[in-house]
Formats: C-alpha cells, sequence, structure tokens
C-alpha cells in the first residue's frame, strides 16, 4: 500500500470510528505498526487536519480540510436534517440554539440544488409529549464535562432525602424520557447515572481531573461490554 493510500485510509478510519480513536485501533484498520500510526498522525496534522489527542489517550478528527461541506448525499441532508431536527425537540435552548447555528453554516456552504434538498427535507420529527424538562444546571454540567472539572451535586433520592456528592462528570446521556449525568461519584468510588431532575444544586469543587475522563469512559463501557458478555453466556 502506497504512503498517500494509507494516509487516505488512516483519515476515513479518524472519520467514522467514535471518538477518541486509539492508535491501535488505527493501525488495524490500516494495517500497519502503532510506531508508524504515529508518524502518520503527525504527516497529517502537518498536511492542515486539525486532530486533537495524544499517545495513550486516543485521537479525534476536529477539523478535516480535504473535506467539503458540500459533498453531502440527498440522504446524508435527510440525516442530518432529521438529526438536528431531534436535538431540536430535546428541550435544552442551547442544544437547540446550536442546532438552528449548524443547520445555517451549512446551508450557506451548498451548492444552491442541495439548498433546495435541505429546504425541502421529507423527514419530520414530532413529539406528543416533552421529552427532557428545562434544567437550569445543564449548562454549568456540560461545561464541567469538557474542562474534567469536578463537581459538587445535592442530589435528591427516591425517598426525597438530599445528599451531598462530588463527582466527575464524564457524559451526558439522553435516555428515552430521561436525562442522566454519568459521572465517577467519588464518595462511592465507582460510576454511577445521576438522574438530572433530581440533581438539587450544582457547583464547581475546586479541582480537575483531566486527563481522566476518556480513559474513565473506556472502563465505563468495558464494565457494561462484560456485563453484556455475562448475560449472553
Amino acid at each position: 500500500m502506497s504512503r498517500s493510500d494509507r494516509l487516505f485510509r488512516l483519515l476515513q478510519a479518524l472519520r467514522s470510528l467514535p471518538a477518541p480513536v486509539t492508535a491501535a485501533q488505527l493501525a488495524s484498520e490500516t494495517g500497519v505498526s502503532v510506531r508508524s500510526t504515529y508518524r502518520d498522525i503527525d504527516s497529517l496534522r502537518a498536511s492542515g487536519a486539525e486532530i486533537g489527542g495524544e499517545r495513550g489517550y486516543g485521537y479525534t478528527l476536529i477539523e478535516d480540510g480535504t473535506l467539503p461541506p458540500q459533498t453531502f448525499t440527498r440522504m446524508e441532508i435527510e440525516a442530518l436534517m432529521l438529526g438536528l431536527a431531534e436535538v431540536k425537540h430535546m428541550g435544552d435552548p442551547a442544544l437547540t440554539a446550536a442546532a438552528n447555528a449548524v443547520l445555517g453554516k451549512v446551508a450557506a456552504t451548498l451548492p444552491s440544488l442541495s439548498q433546495q434538498h435541505l429546504l425541502h427535507a421529507v423527514s419530520q420529527v414530532h413529539h406528543f409529549y416533552e421529552r427532557y424538562p428545562p434544567l437550569p444546571d445543564m449548562a454549568m454540567i456540560r461545561t464541567a464535562c469538557w474542562r474534567e472539572e469536578a463537581l459538587e451535586i445535592g442530589y435528591k433520592d427516591r425517598e426525597g432525602a438530599v445528599t451531598s456528592r462530588t463527582i466527575w462528570p464524564l457524559a451526558i446521556v439522553y435516555l428515552d424520557r430521561l436525562l442522566v449525568v454519568l459521572a465517577r461519584c467519588c464518595l462511592r468510588e465507582d460510576f454511577r447515572m445521576f438522574r438530572a431532575d433530581r440533581i438539587t444544586a450544582v457547583a464547581l469543587a475546586g479541582s480537575s481531573f483531566r486527563p481522566k475522563r476518556v480513559a474513565l469512559l473506556r472502563e465505563y463501557q468495558a464494565g457494561l461490554d462484560a456485563k453484556r458478555a455475562e448475560q449472553a453466556a
């Protein structure tokens, strides 16, 4: 395989695999050694691709200048419209504003025919109920996830008793009709799913757990996979 073909396959793997992608995964996709993968990542960065991450934590393709935005197929436009419409129905004003901004940016870069496809997409979303109630603390929780900062929260249990917890917020999970915060609970020293509607107060704890978030998410996913394997056996 030529070097240019290998770099193309590496770029495609970064586009398609769930981020962050480890060097071992990328090496398996491209058929080279992990050491060669590190060199190829450096080559892609030097050619203009913005790739976040580092050795030991995985890589994320942040910006790919080789893929022009106007290359969407009509089915891809339908998927895009469907996904953005679903985001708008989540009850989060910040996400709604972001979805509208994405739609405007995409529309501005499409050729005229694709813009018509965007305006007249056949895929629609409608909910007869509110999926997630507006929660004022979600902006702080989301920012803490991004910045890998610990939070002090008040949490109400099923009986209504409120306790104080220090957590490392890892992800916000949108279930069918329930919004939960996946976190590492410092009290239990284990992973916990906190219902967002039971969080009564949120404040920054003043400490960081960077750069553990990605590794902890992998650990959590590995635990889920192990449980599924046990149930299937």
